[in-house]
């Protein structure tokens, strides 16, 4: 039988942020890609198309196993997350693109891939590298829609609540390089592509708005605007996609896997949630809270990404932020719970932090500092009440992006006289 020893509150946030590092390390997108290509024998030389928020460390992974082999590359991924190793690579050219929403950046980045794609001899070996947040970061648009349409598409997108996977298939059919026309594009070359997925299924057409993939024919989502209709239809002149050679690399399945081996390694019994989080993140976090609360396993994972509908007027946060708060709010009184619930790319929403550790304190601590967790969640501002009690987590750039994790621990904490402080710690 297990022990089930108290701990102190920095112990119990520590044991949440090791299990969160060794998911986020079976899914690192370095690690990843070199395994992928430790059989790439020979010297032939290769281009390199890396896009999305994970695109750093997965060209890093390239650049290991190619070295000198690489002869051009492009690289387009989120602020702050190009590692400075890669500046040293002086034929990879770095772009920052917008996230959330597309914007100056994002077509920016979209015009130099093209451009990539117009220099791209036929015959060409092109290494092509997606992971999630290549959607908004990456954009070209077709004849008739403006840069104020495309940012209209996805605020609305963002604001509605509706699953990610819709706003994909809306974003691609009004996009010259989505749905498989980037593949298309690259037709004449010798292209393959690899992916880290954050999207349900692992389906290449759905990465990134299927980038190097052209997804299956489908319908619209229902009940869109009047405006939206009329701005797809605006797209219904774009070419057909293609699909490239194409292996998905890492997945949110692979990081839950390696989370559930840490917690053994720790002694700890775990189990994991089913089926993957989504849908509105405060009704998600309510199911998840009552979970834990009344379960009997040492560690409760869950794994997935939720969505939150925002006021016209959003404060700071985002999902993973919304869930933590809206699980405090349930887990208030309850000193043996303790959960974290952030994005694996080390970011969430509009914010830089990853996301929160929350526990039966958390409540009491933002209503000291004057906030109420009620008017935080209805206005999107979870963000600023975490800070307030403590309980953000801020990581940095992680290099991989399987979408989010929540991880719930019981263990009761320890007397005082035992405790081992009580301040909140960072990755």
């Amino acid at each position: 039988m297990r022990e089930h020893r108290a701990l102190g509150a920095d112990a119990r946030r520590a044991a949440l942020l090791d299990l969160y590092a060794a998911g986020a390390a079976a899914v690192d997108g370095r690690r990843a890609v070199a395994r992928a290509l430790a059989d790439s024998a020979g010297d032939e030389p290769v281009s390199l198309l890396a896009l999305g928020k994970a695109a750093g460390a997965m060209a890093l992974g390239a650049l290991d196993v190619l070295g000198a082999r690489v002869r051009r590359g492009l690289l387009v991924t989120r602020a702050g997350h190009v590692d400075a190793e890669l500046r040293a690579w002086g034929q990879i050219s770095c772009l920052e693109g917008d996230h959330p929403v597309p914007g100056a950046g994002s077509l920016a980045a979209g015009a130099a891939v093209l451009a990539f794609v117009a220099a791209t001899r036929p015959g060409e070996h092109v290494l092509v590298l997606v992971s999630g947040g290549a959607s908004s970061l990456v954009e070209s648009l077709p004849v008739g829609v403006t840069p104020p349409d495309l940012a209209r598409l996805n605020e609305w997108g963002l604001a509605s609540g509706r699953p990610i996977t819709e706003l994909n298939a809306l974003r691609r059919r009004v996009s010259r390089l989505k749905g498989g026309r980037l593949a298309a594009l690259l037709a004449g070359a010798r292209a393959e592509a690899l992916l880290i997925s954050d999207v349900p299924g692992d389906d290449p057409a759905v990465i990134g708005s299927g980038l190097v993939a052209a997804p299956a024919p489908a319908p619209l989502p229902s009940g869109l605007p009047d405006w939206l209709d009329a701005l797809v239809a605006a797209g219904h002149g774009l070419g057909e996609g293609a699909t490239l050679p194409a292996r998905v690399v890492a997945t949110l399945e692979d990081a839950c896997e390696a989370i559930a081996r840490a917690a053994d390694t720790m002694g700890l019994a775990a189990r994991r949630l089913e089926p993957r989080a989504a849908g509105d993140a405060e009704q998600a976090a309510s199911r998840y809270a009552h979970e834990l609360a009344l379960g009997t396993e040492d560690v409760l994972l869950w794994g997935g990404e939720t969505t939150v509908r925002l006021p016209p007027e959003p404060g700071r946060g985002g999902r993973s932020q919304h869930f933590a708060l809206a699980a405090a709010r349930l887990l208030a009184g309850h000193d043996d719970l303790v959960m974290l619930a952030a994005g694996t790319d080390g970011s969430d929403g509009n914010s830089d932090d990853a996301g929160a550790i929350v526990d039966g304190g958390t409540l009491a601590r933002g209503r000291a500092a004057g906030l109420d967790a009620d008017e935080a969640l209805a206005t999107a501002d979870a963000g600023r009440f975490l800070e307030a009690s403590g309980d953000l987590l801020h990581t940095g750039p992680t290099g991989t992006n399987v979408g989010d994790l929540v991880i719930g621990l019981r263990r009761q904490p320890a007397p005082p006289d035992e405790a081992d402080g009580g301040e909140a710690m960072e990755a």
